[in-house]
């Protein structure tokens, strides 16, 4: 174990103890704010200074094993020990780095995903829709719910944009590095000489607020436009005003919502996207200063910063961040991304595990 992160985990281990001598004084309980505080404090420190305790009682009967192996007649049982040990001792030590790691305030949280065509034209569109058909199937093997905000359909097919809310424990976690512009090269179906064309779209996902109460939206600074919603599924609502555009006009920022059954239902779900459009451009400001470090991890997750190529002539799906190549088109287009996620936040936790070992 690192040095550093030794020294670390033996002042949880002391702040653990302080933190119990605190909560057992009269003084604690008298305040009930600083009673939760401190309570909160010991619900977090508890998981990791018990796994640091448990590493410390294994690298212990790891040096018994050690020293039994000087005995000839012990050496035997002594070194199947010493193995035993060192794997057990390895697999907890890795478990405490990965409890180390700072934690995203996000990762818990729904997403709005936004997929929408780029360069490519009709092409572009249909691998829109392509590519927003991959994330439901990711979704609903995750057994995660899929609410679609706003369609905007392509000429031929696909989408010029959609927007969608994933519901599901974790979903930031495991989508927030899909953002950036996805290539695709492929034959379109319009292409009559057989010609490989490359086409783009962008991804971004957005972790949804808690409330929309969490971002100030002052009425003042919104224009909320009605109109007639159109296209599939909207029969039903042609004859009324019903479909939603909120303009946030301090950032020019636009949301529109015409899936809902109601004007109310459009607009609170408006509101609900303009929200996480406004953290999301609120917390890219405040973390500008990490830029670098996080083009470092898995890319800078700028919605035109090309992330992965989708070859369809060669079956290959290639992320650039990480240099993994996957042979498996249609698996990965039917849904099948966990080893693309699972290698991107491997990634990240890696970069992570190594910055803090630096500066601890």
């Amino acid at each position: 174990m690192n040095s550093n992160i030794a020294a670390r985990l033996a002042q949880l281990g002391e702040r653990l103890l302080e933190v119990d001598q605190l909560l057992s004084t009269e003084e604690a309980t008298r305040d009930m704010g600083v009673f939760r505080r401190l309570n909160r404090e010991r619900a977090e420190l508890e998981p990791v200074v018990t796994l640091y305790r448990a590493y410390q009682r294994a690298l212990g009967d790891l040096e018994t094993a050690r020293e039994m192996a000087q005995d000839p007649e012990m050496k035997e049982f002594a070194q199947t020990e010493i193995e035993q040990g060192e794997q057990h001792l390895a697999q907890i030590d890795r478990e405490l780095e990965l409890q180390l790691l700072p934690k995203d305030p996000n990762d818990e949280r729904n997403v709005f995903l936004e997929v929408r065509a780029g360069t490519g034209g009709d092409e572009a569109a249909l691998f829109a829709g392509d590519l927003f058909r991959m994330y439901l199937r990711f979704a609903e093997r995750r057994h995660w719910q899929v609410e679609i905000i706003s369609e905007s359909p392509g000429e031929m097919g696909g989408y010029k944009e959609v927007i969608a809310r994933i519901i599901g424990q974790g979903a930031y976690s495991v989508l927030k590095f899909e953002s950036g512009a996805h290539r695709v090269q492929r034959v379109p179906a319009t292409e009559t000489q057989g010609r490989i064309h490359t086409s783009a779209c962008t991804v971004a996902i957005l972790p949804e607020a808690d409330e929309v109460g969490e971002v100030e939206l002052n009425p003042a600074d919104l224009r909320i436009d009605t109109f007639r919603a159109s296209g599939a599924g909207g029969q039903h609502i042609n004859k009324t005003d019903s479909a939603v555009r909120i303009t946030h006009l301090p950032t020019g920022t636009v949301v529109e919502c015409q899936d809902g059954r109601s004007q109310h239902q459009n607009k609170a779900q408006a509101l609900r996207v303009l929200a996480a459009r406004i953290k999301d451009k609120e917390e890219q400001a405040a973390h500008s200063k990490l830029a670098a470090e996080r083009k470092s991890l898995v890319g800078s997750g700028d919605r035109s910063e090309r992330i992965r190529t989708y070859n369809f002539p060669q079956g290959r799906v290639t992320d650039h961040r990480i240099n993994l190549t996957l042979y498996k088109m249609e698996q990965i287009m039917d849904g099948d991304i966990g080893e693309l996620t699972g290698a991107l936040m491997a990634e990240h936790q890696a970069q992570q595990l190594a910055a803090m070992a630096e500066t601890n």
